[in-house]
């Protein structure tokens, strides 16, 4: 398994978490095989693939975690092949449910000002948790990247005269995205007053720091974020994510044309971003059925 680990993070250029997440994918594989009975890699065919993932259909999992899996199983049996593990591919034509075209709660512009204005209560007590709280919300929400992107920024990513930042994405594509006023009003204030309260010698050049002075990770993220969605009360929003779909959302909302969010967002397909056209044409069509006499 390590073999496989390290081939997913050299050669695959993917994540952390994504490796951990395959890994364990994999384990569950080996794990229903061998309640087959089977004893290698080269007994694991299509047959036991397509059982697999249907043990995993029936156990209730979601459509977008069974494409996942499937996913996985085609990047193992791959590296398994080259790796003369096994002689033939078994999963050349195994196939996943579709995954359902669903997006996270997009907030609402008065929910959000709701929540910008909370953040902006907390930090000007000047406590330096909160003044990196409302930071990286802010910027969040005003570039649209993704939670490990904004894990992974270093100080020098910023370019504070021109408010943009260097962001290295899937793939470790670098791109580089804008932010506005307020965004920067709000790093400048964590870089100031917050980030020297909180860095030690551990820190490096991490923009965004624990309490205990390391890089900030995705988990840390996910709590503050989940902690602001909760208090708003009344929002399906969930998590960091939510924001890049409500920057994304928004942005096309106010007329930013397809191929400028695709950009933004660091999405390799033009059809990812296209969901959020859905998004969009969903509320209209909505508050058009709701305020025309005639709909």
């Amino acid at each position: 398994m390590e073999s496989f680990a390290s081939y997913l993070t050299s050669e695959r250029a993917r994540s952390e978490h994504t490796v951990r997440a395959y890994l364990g994918d994999i384990s569950g594989l080996l794990d229903y095989a061998a309640g087959l009975g089977l004893t290698s890699l080269a007994e694991i065919d299509l047959h036991v693939l397509r059982g697999w993932l249907g043990s995993l259909n029936e156990a209730g999992l979601a459509r977008a975690t069974l494409a996942r899996r499937a996913a996985t199983a085609r990047a193992f049996t791959g590296w398994a092949l080259r790796e003369e593990r096994i002689t033939a591919d078994p999963a050349l034509r195994l196939k996943a449910p579709k995954r359902t075209k669903t997006l996270p709660g997009v907030l609402r512009p008065a929910q959000l000002a709701v929540l910008f204005e909370t953040l902006a209560t907390a930090a000007g007590e000047g406590d330096a948790v909160a003044l990196r709280d409302r930071a990286l919300v802010e910027l969040l929400y005003a570039t649209g990247i993704r939670v490990g992107e904004l894990a992974g920024l270093d100080s020098d990513d910023l370019d504070l005269e021109r408010r943009t930042l260097k962001v290295l994405g899937k793939g470790n594509k670098e791109r580089t995205v804008p932010y506005g006023l307020p965004a920067a009003l709000a790093v400048d204030d964590w870089l100031r007053r917050g980030r020297p309260a909180l860095a030690t010698p551990d820190s490096g050049p991490a923009l965004f720091l624990g309490r205990r002075g390391r890089r900030i990770d995705q988990r840390q993220v996910r709590a503050v974020t989940s902690a602001l969605f909760e208090a708003l009360g009344d929002t399906s929003a969930s998590g960091p994510h939510a924001l890049r779909h409500s920057a994304a959302t928004h942005l096309l909302d106010g007329g930013a044309d397809l191929r400028s969010v695709q950009e933004i967002l660091g999405h390799s397909s033009l059809a990812t971003t296209q969901l959020y056209t859905h998004v969009s044409v969903d509320r209209l069509r909505t508050s058009y059925q709701q305020a025309h006499p005639r709909a």
